[in-house]
């Protein structure tokens, strides 16, 4: 496996925060107490309640002096109203669309390579990363469709990479090869990313957590992400826990874990029993009876759709971010997670998990099905793979222009 590219950093405190209810209050104080630069990146962000608390907070930090960046996804974010905007755009707050969407008889076409981070870092001190756009769906008073997600606040040195990382977006992108370049170097200079039971945990209770900042893009960084969760999952010694809204990996992932379950590792999948996209769990289902066959365990979450892209492995090592384990996030969207190396952390997060697992999860069993019904379901899951991994590569190969990220003008009524 190659060496990974990120940049491994010790003293951070990372916090997890559970849905919106936790998420929200967390990044609007942060907001409110900015004084130099609020730095925001959102694939979603609606004119509805929490958009609308949001914009508050926002224009009260333009209103302070601080400079203010917004970056939303335009097929995401594409119907956001000029009343909803013209507020902002008068504060000062620069807005921006990541590829705007292009409508066909009215319907948004251009789904493919999308902006699909959630990010936040507030002065330089204060970041968060994780799955929460901003939307009234990702509280619990949304109702049953309201979506179960995470997220995590970080302070410490990894706030500044991820303060650049999204200071280097408000620029004009860097030639490919220049990107190629620069990233090359700073494999030669950064070691590898460590496995699941790294000695430098020995110091992790004085130095803080030790975290990468992990991003996936069609240039440079276009595997960093599933590489990051093979080697733990290949170096993990006890447990491996995946909780994941759409869940349909490549199979050299799939491959790891049937081996991890194969050699004594307890291997968890918490899944979406209840979907907001029912084809996300037609395409997972097919890859139970594989997955199950080698001793995983799938659990589906069924009390409200499930929005989570989180994992632990050993109680050392974990990951909270954007990126789901499909075809679209692995080969296609710009993705942001944070992994994390702290028994505390990593702890914590497992429990949070564990307690879905068991208060609201049901597990699937492998059922009993004769010859021609195994060797039906082998066929269609063979077919169905291929067809979904063959099609993100080829939309991952195709030529297309660089993404557009587009200044929002709002003419003044």
């Amino acid at each position: 496996m190659k060496a990974l590219n990120s940049h491994w950093l010790p003293g951070n405190h990372i916090t997890l925060l559970e849905n919106g209810e936790g998420y929200y209050p967390r990044v609007f104080q942060s907001i409110d107490a900015a004084e130099h630069e609020v730095l925001l990146e959102t694939f979603i962000l609606f004119d509805d309640k929490v958009g609308r608390e949001l914009r508050q907070v926002l224009l009260r930090a333009a209103g302070r002096g601080a400079k203010v960046h917004v970056l939303v996804d335009g097929w995401g974010s594409p119907d956001l109203s000029t009343s909803f905007m013209q507020p902002l755009q008068d504060a000062g707050v620069a807005l921006r669309s990541f590829e705007p969407a292009q409508r066909l008889f009215g319907a948004r076409i251009n789904m493919l390579r999308r902006m699909h981070r959630k990010l936040v870092v507030v002065d330089g001190q204060r970041a968060f990363v994780g799955g929460i756009n901003y939307c009234a769906d990702q509280l619990a008073d949304f109702g049953p469709l309201g979506k179960q997600d995470y997220a995590v606040e970080i302070e410490g040195p990894l706030v500044r990479q991820i303060q650049a990382f999204c200071r280097a977006g408000l620029s004009a992108p860097q030639p490919a090869r220049r990107l190629w370049l620069q990233r090359w170097r700073e494999r030669l200079a950064r070691d590898g990313a460590p496995s699941a039971h790294d000695d430098t945990d020995r110091t992790a209770a004085e130095l803080g957590a030790r975290a990468a900042f992990v991003t996936r893009d069609n240039r440079c960084n276009r595997n960093d992400i599933e590489r990051h969760y093979r080697a733990a999952v290949r170096s993990a010694h006890h447990r491996v826990l995946i909780a994941n809204a759409y869940f349909f990996p490549g199979y050299r992932l799939l491959r790891d874990l049937r081996h991890a379950a194969r050699r004594g590792v307890q291997v968890d999948l918490v899944l979406q029993g209840r979907p907001d996209l029912p084809w996300a769990q037609r395409a997972s289902e097919l890859l139970y009876r594989y997955l199950m066959r080698a001793g995983v365990r799938v659990h589906l979450y069924s009390e409200r759709p499930l929005h989570a892209k989180v994992a632990v492995v050993d109680d050392r090592w974990a990951t909270v971010g954007s990126s789901n384990l499909d075809p679209t996030s692995l080969s296609l969207n710009m993705e942001a997670n944070v992994v994390v190396r702290d028994p505390a952390f990593a702890t914590h997060l497992r429990e949070q998990i564990e307690h879905l697992m068991q208060q609201r999860c049901e597990r699937v069993r492998l059922p009993t099905l004769g010859p021609l019904g195994s060797a039906w379901i082998a066929l269609r899951s063979l077919v169905v793979f291929h067809a979904m991994r063959h099609f993100a590569a080829w939309a991952q190969r195709s030529p297309g222009a660089a993404p557009r990220v587009v200044t929002m003008q709002v003419e003044p009524k």
